[in-house]
């Protein structure tokens, strides 16, 4: 018997492959986490470029919105209030 090797029921199991593999597992999750955060990173300045460069800023198309919204809800309320309200 080798002595990088071990029988457990029959199941043998090479340690240095095994070692060797969780390490390059360990290496690779290390490499893409910092990939991850390197892209993230790269997303957020775009995106922080971006609203900056707008004429009109996101918060001021946010609260036009939200008034429209406004309005047309009302106005749908009026008029639903206004067809079944008359007696037919």
């Amino acid at each position: 018997m080798a002595t990088n090797e071990s029988y457990l029921s029959g199941f043998r199991v090479n340690r240095s492959m095994l070692a060797g593999g969780a390490v390059l597992t360990g290496v690779g999750a290390v490499l893409g986490a910092a990939g991850a955060a390197m892209v993230c990173a790269a997303l957020a300045t775009a995106g922080r470029d971006w609203v900056r460069s707008r004429e009109i800023p996101p918060t001021v198309l946010a609260q036009r919105a939200l008034r429209e919204a406004r309005v047309a809800s009302s106005a749908g309320w009026q008029a639903w209030r206004a067809e079944h309200s008359s007696p037919n």
